[in-house]
């Protein structure tokens, strides 16, 4: 099987599946190696395809797109790595962080962690460094936009993150504007 069939064979995989198909699954079915697989994913995405990564593998997107949601939280520097993976324990993609601060404004930085092992490297790299969480200049409060394959999905992130204690409240300006 050439690639241009194997990427229709996942494409076929993928919308048969109830749930989510790990990259090694994938690969044993189409008799390749997991790194090919992850290639080819690339390569479906790269045509428009909605394929979502999650904690248990890769999801076809059914609908227009994925379910996204805009969650306001808070905490330290010590507990990013608690939210951030549960986040993607639960088939999240974090897909930004962002800061409104007085003087600054409205600061977005890109993310789109969607493993633990995507979280595990944005966090090395802030560890090893002298820079710090964008949220250290707002005392700890941000946004996460985050993706999903369900609101059910997105609902069990905001119930997760409420449990961990994370989720800040919504201040009267951000209400009237109409954010989270």
């Amino acid at each position: 099987m050439n690639g241009r069939e194997r990427r229709f064979e996942i494409l076929a995989l993928l919308e048969g599946a109830t749930g989510a198909l790990s990259g090694a699954e994938i690969a044993r079915r189409c008799g390749v190696s997991r790194q090919v697989i992850v290639h080819d994913i690339a390569l479906i995405r790269s045509e428009g395809v909605g394929v979502v990564s999650t904690h248990h593998g890769y999801v076809l997107v059914r609908s227009g797109g994925p379910c996204r949601r805009l969650f306001k939280v808070c905490h330290g520097r010590d507990d990013a790595g608690d939210e951030l993976n549960a986040i993607v324990d639960l088939g999240g993609t974090v897909e930004d962080v962002i800061v409104n601060h007085r003087a600054y404004g409205k600061v977005e930085v890109r993310l789109d962690l969607s493993s633990r092992r995507e979280v595990r490297r944005y966090l090395d790299d802030l560890m090893s460094s002298k820079s710090t969480l964008l949220s250290c200049i707002t005392s700890g409060y941000h946004f996460h936009h985050i993706s999903a394959t369900s609101e059910e999905v997105l609902d069990e992130i905001g119930e997760e993150l409420a449990r961990l204690g994370l989720i800040a409240d919504l201040t009267p300006y951000e209400r009237e504007k109409g954010l989270g």
